[in-house]
């Protein structure tokens, strides 16, 4: 059975609605982030950085689906009139924790930075943990971005994301 005509619009105005786009970048960087540190080799710290990543990528994709699809009103205690709220707290949780991965990303990036020379033999995870801090810097700030703008949509009145 082929989407009825509301629901294709529905779909079609949260992906073009601020909201829509903020969340496909933030599965998108998410996505980088927790691949670039899982296809090389890692430890210590930065399985904290892997578990913030892979965390707050399942909990916007299920986000992204529950809106998307229009089901949000299905959620116990969070959805419904409270679903702008729950995105914009689950935006700020996700800003606070990726601030310390951002921070341990940096630091095993200048720690690993003497193995980026030219006639350097072994391994190096120099620029996978350079393009990793990269990846953590986009999606903290798509992710505060979506908070922002969910809090200025908030504090207007509105209960919708889009």
């Amino acid at each position: 059975m082929p989407p009825q005509p509301q629901a294709r619009k529905n779909f079609l105005e949260f992906l073009r609605s601020p909201f829509g786009v903020l969340r496909v970048l933030q599965m998108v960087l998410g996505a980088g982030l927790w691949v670039t540190i899982a296809a090389n080799k890692y430890e210590g710290p930065i399985h904290f950085v892997l578990f913030v990543a892979v965390l707050f990528w399942l909990l916007t994709l299920a986000l992204f689906f529950l809106t998307l699809l229009d089901k949000q009103d299905l959620v116990p205690i969070v959805g419904g009139e409270r679903w702008l709220l729950s995105n914009v707290v689950h935006d700020l949780a996700a800003t606070a924790l990726y601030l310390p991965a951002i921070g341990v990303m940096i630091y095993k990036t200048e720690k690993n930075a003497y193995c980026n020379l030219e006639h350097y033999k072994h391994y190096c995870v120099y620029k996978v943990y350079l393009v990793a801090s990269v990846f953590a810097c986009l999606s903290a700030t798509a992710y505060l971005a979506s908070a922002v703008y969910g809090s200025c949509r908030k504090c207007r009145g509105q209960q919708t994301l889009v």
